[in-house]
């Protein structure tokens, strides 16, 4: 079964029992706690799954890597996000309009938009929202007043200027930090974290917002819709030898973005169900991604070509395909010949554009068994499929969101 699905066996599980490296159970959070002292009643919280019961006063513990448990005081109304994978969990909870701030709202913000068109009822107010990124300052913070923030301290310390005294501040004096970033590729995060963390699936970190903000049964019944996408497809897949090669890039001048499609990480959990052959599976970068040229990449000559953020604003994919197309090397690119260079979904995803974007991936490799890819314009929303080649029942979805 594919690691997206909580069962594989993850490396580095050495989970923080009892508290975190900087977060410990000492920290409540929520609407009504400014300061004060913690409620005395400690909560019931599983380790494995970070569900919490609610003590007699109705504080609860909602626990995740690298920060420990945290207490709550009750469900947060101002949260935090940078990455778009959380935004896309708030939504699926039906809170999304606890949503503060998002790295480059315009750009992911009519993206998943795209996806919530298909789901009726559910929809994402992103046009107000400040982008981190522009001011990633303590000022920011102490102007937002979260109640929580869905950022990993491991990976704010990188950050210019921050160090563990800025967390430690913001943490005492606006609200706690509740956020894993490095399970995206499962990256090496830098002292004082890299000896105990975590690494979690996509589901898995789900999972433990859920419990933030208390929405155990609708994550519950997502995850259902999710295992069975998992198993309708792979339960399909052809052998090895017969299914596709492909690449995940995004054009640049010149050269090609490249990203692996089946390793480790929930970057990776729309392309690795799909097990296509990866073009360049061999290939080791320095960093998250590497670059090729269009000489390498008329030797590696993919079958598919899916195209990172192609359904994003970010992108003219009209452009993209005239461009391969008019490359002295790039047309002779099978993908370019045959038209399978695709729009490809976010690398920032949570579980609704997961839905999708799996959805997508199989049909885009594996049109014979999952059914065509119906054209793509740009800026279109999420193409309509009809009900009988869905992977996936959106009503089914919408109706959790909406109605739990």
């Amino acid at each position: 079964m594919d690691e997206t699905d909580g069962t594989g066996s993850l490396t580095r599980r050495d989970y923080l029992s009892g508290g975190g490296l900087l977060l410990g159970t000492s920290i409540v959070a929520g609407c009504s706690s400014n300061g004060g002292e913690p409620p005395s009643t400690a909560t019931a919280s599983d380790k494995e799954t970070g569900t919490s019961t609610p003590s007699d006063d109705g504080s609860y513990v909602a626990s995740l890597s690298p920060v420990g448990e945290v207490e709550f005081d009750s469900v947060p109304e101002k949260v935090f996000t940078m990455y778009n994978q959380y935004a896309d969990m708030l939504v699926a909870l039906n809170h999304g309009d606890a949503v503060n701030s998002m790295f480059v709202p315009e750009m992911a913000g009519p993206s998943m938009n795209h996806y919530y068109e298909r789901l009726s009822g559910v929809s994402f107010e992103w046009e107000d929202l400040p982008n981190p990124y522009d001011n990633f300052s303590k000022e920011f913070f102490y102007s937002l007043g979260s109640d929580v923030h869905f950022l990993d301290p491991a990976w704010a310390i990188t950050q210019e200027n921050w160090d563990m005294g800025d967390i430690e501040e913001i943490v005492d004096n606006v609200g706690p930090f509740f956020g894993n970033f490095y399970s995206g590729t499962h990256g090496d995060p830098q002292e004082p974290y890299s000896e105990n963390y975590h690494y979690y699936t996509l589901w898995e970190l789900f999972g433990r917002v859920a419990t933030v903000f208390q929405e155990r049964k609708r994550y519950e019944q997502l995850r259902a819709v999710h295992q069975e996408l998992i198993e309708t497809i792979q339960t399909e897949l052809p052998p090895e030898e017969d299914r596709p090669t492909a690449v995940r890039v995004t054009l640049g001048d010149g050269q090609f973005w490249t990203y692996h499609l089946n390793r480790p990480g929930f970057w990776l959990a729309d392309t690795r169900p799909l097990a296509a052959n990866d073009a360049f599976g061999d290939e080791t970068w320095d960093g998250l991604w590497g670059s090729v040229g269009y000489e390498t990449m008329l030797d590696a000559d993919p079958d598919v070509i899916l195209h990172l953020w192609g359904m994003t604003p970010r992108y003219d994919m009209d452009d993209v395909r005239e461009r391969l197309a008019s490359h002295s090397v790039g047309k002779e690119l099978a993908a370019v010949k045959d038209d399978r260079v695709y729009a490809h979904g976010m690398r920032y995803h949570g579980p609704i554009m997961n839905l999708f974007q799996i959805e997508m991936t199989a049909k885009q490799l594996y049109p014979d068994i999952f059914g065509e890819w119906p054209p793509y314009e740009n800026g279109d929303h999420y193409p309509e499929i009809p009900s009988d080649e869905q992977l996936f029942s959106r009503d089914r979805v919408a109706q959790i969101v909406t109605d739990g």
